[in-house]
C-alpha cells in the first residue's frame, strides 16, 4: 500500500498505523504532532490508528522562536 507523507510517497505493508509510518520516516519520538487526513490524530491513538492506501499524513514538528 502506499501513502503520501509530508508530500512524499511511502511503501507500506498492509495494516500499517500511524506509528508504523512515524518508525518508518525515523521521526524523533517528541516534539511532533501527526495529521491523518484532516484530523490531528492524539499520540496515544498512534499504534491504533490505520492508514489505508492512499492516505496523506503530515508530521510536524515543533519549534521554538520569536
Amino acid at each position: 500500500m502506499k501513502a503520501t507523507v509530508n508530500g512524499d510517497e511511502l511503501d507500506l505493508p498492509d495494516g500499517a498505523t500511524v506509528g508504523d509510518v512515524l518508525r518508518a520516516i525515523k521521526a524523533p519520538e517528541t516534539g511532533i504532532a501527526v495529521a491523518h487526513g484532516d484530523a490531528v490524530v492524539p499520540r496515544a491513538a498512534w499504534e491504533t490508528t490505520p492508514v489505508h492506501d492512499g492516505d496523506g499524513i503530515e508530521v510536524l514538528t515543533a519549534v521554538q522562536g520569536g
